[in-house]
């Protein structure tokens, strides 16, 4: 594993701008924080990195085994880690789209938007189950490349510390030319909206080009009031439930599903079912552009 996590040290730049935000809400706008599910965030956030401790040996193993048979001696090249940090979001990019396309992704990313509330905390919201749910192995093409794990490892951090600061809504919007290129508080505001016109887009990192480029990106629509959290509300603080809840459901359906149907419970996007009796993303979004007469985009 990489001997410098910039994660580390940015944890007290994510708890002071947690607490300045704190402050924006009381005088601002006292509804933006709830103290319960501000408590959730925090425990899941903790949780996650304790996860992360427990498995980062069978990561780390896995990224320097695989990099024994790289294709190339990239090296230290300064374009190397820009290569790299660009690379690496294009792979993120793609985890976060097959994670709210795949069911089995799902059940650990769900966490990350079950709150009813957009703010920083939010950020913190993370999953215990990220290696169960297999998401690491969209990163795996970089080290078989040739970039050296400790690069790899170093620009996830930063992708992640990246992805923290737009979690706000005390923010509106950046400057055209800078909301064409990069990931804003007003691009992951869409994302993690319940409305059917924003549901499963914009699933950049740090780029937003990659949602551009995909067919996935949806701009916020002024005047429209963005409703947060998953379609179906968990409806409770418990922390457990929170956190576990989508693979109760998965193995419930499973076990209930008839034979010919049960791995669609697993593999098939959320909300998929064998005799058509729920409603996926897709569905959702498609009833909505019925009723306003267009076209839904792909």
């Amino acid at each position: 594993m990489p001997d410098f996590n910039p994660v580390d040290y940015a944890v007290p730049g994510f708890v002071l701008l947690v607490l300045i935000e704190m402050i924006w809400a009381r005088i601002k706008s006292p509804d933006k924080y709830e103290p319960r599910d501000t408590l959730v965030s925090l425990a899941m956030g903790l949780g996650s990195t304790v996860a992360g401790l427990l498995t980062a040996g069978l990561i780390g193993g896995l990224v320097y085994g695989l990099y024994q048979y790289r294709l190339f001696d990239i090296g230290w090249q300064w374009w190397a880690w820009i290569a790299c940090f660009v690379l690496d979001d294009l792979a993120y990019y793609w985890f976060h789209r097959f994670a709210h396309r795949v069911r089995w992704i799902w059940a650990s990313h769900v966490n990350h938007h079950s709150s009813q509330h957009y703010n920083l905390s939010t950020a913190l919201r993370q999953t215990w189950t990220g290696t169960v749910a297999l998401g690491f192995i969209f990163r795996l093409p970089l080290p078989l490349i040739g970039f050296h794990p400790v690069m790899v490892f170093f620009c996830g951090g930063i992708n992640l510390i990246y992805q923290f600061w737009f979690h706000t809504e005390a923010i509106d919007k950046f400057p055209r030319w800078f909301e064409a290129v990069m990931n804003t508080p007003s691009h992951h505001r869409v994302h993690h909206a319940t409305n059917p016109v924003y549901l499963d887009r914009n699933y950049a990192g740090v780029f937003i080009v990659w949602d551009r480029m995909f067919g996935t990106f949806q701009p916020e629509l002024a005047g429209t009031r963005i409703h947060y959290g998953i379609v179906k509300q968990l409806g409770s603080f418990n922390l457990l439930w929170v956190a576990f809840h989508e693979w109760i459901g998965i193995a419930r359906d499973v076990w209930t599903a008839p034979w010919g149907s049960k791995l669609g419970y697993v593999w098939r996007p959320p909300g998929w079912s064998h005799d058509g009796s729920r409603d996926t993303s897709d569905t959702i979004r498609s009833r909505w552009h019925d009723l306003q007469g267009e076209a839904p985009a792909e």
